[in-house]
């Protein structure tokens, strides 16, 4: 294992699964003999505020919290909020975000405006961005909550470790609760996977 720490931030909104999301990241990196350290902050988590998730794992983990400039990936699974975090990123990083739009209560409050185009906004950045629609593979798959497996499986090819790990780790968690629900969630998992892919290759043509 190398000395190198691995960042990754997880935001989106209460019920989307942000933490459910890191929790299973930090499970997958643990088997592998990771040191993890992650903290949340969740705003009316239950209620659709803002949740954020800062991950970080490696030989050793002093402090569980990603400065701005030093995130390895973003997780976005609400494009505002990829936004809002998208300086977190350090150079060469990702941005990987779902294109959903969910308004958070500070939206229709009217204490802040949703921005005309995430995507947009964080590209002219310089920031590389892949953007998906994960909640309408969700939805095609027949339930909205594999969201969070369609996410997984869309950041599994930039970890510092196989996809196979991630995946037995999503397998395990939900398939204690509901054993029905392996197959859904295996099925989500590569769906978001192949849908990066395919991302991938019309950059690359």
């Amino acid at each position: 294992m190398s000395d190198r720490v691995t960042n990754i931030l997880v935001v989106g909104i209460g019920g989307q699964g942000v933490m459910t999301a890191t929790e299973i990241l930090a499970e997958a990196a643990i088997s592998l003999g990771h040191d993890v350290k992650k903290t949340e902050v969740a705003g009316m988590a239950q209620r659709g505020g803002v949740v954020s998730s800062h991950l970080r794992f490696g030989a050793k983990v002093l402090s569980p919290q990603i400065a701005p400039g030093e995130a390895d990936l973003i997780v976005g699974f609400e494009s505002a909020e990829a936004l809002r975090w998208s300086h977190y990123l350090k150079p060469g990083g990702l941005v990987l975000m779902n294109t959903a739009r969910l308004v958070p209560p500070v939206v229709s409050g009217g204490l802040y405006s949703y921005p005309d185009d995430p995507v947009g906004e964080i590209r002219a950045r310089g920031l590389e961005v892949h953007a998906f629609d994960a909640m309408g593979i969700a939805k095609d798959l027949g339930d909205v909550r594999l969201g969070n497996s369609v996410m997984l499986g869309a950041i599994a090819d930039y970890l510092p470790f196989s996809a196979e790990v991630l995946l037995e780790s999503i397998l395990k968690r939900f398939g204690a609760k509901k054993p029905e629900m392996v197959e859904l969630n295996r099925r989500a998992f590569t769906a978001g996977r192949e849908a990066v892919a395919k991302l991938k290759e019309k950059v690359s043509t």
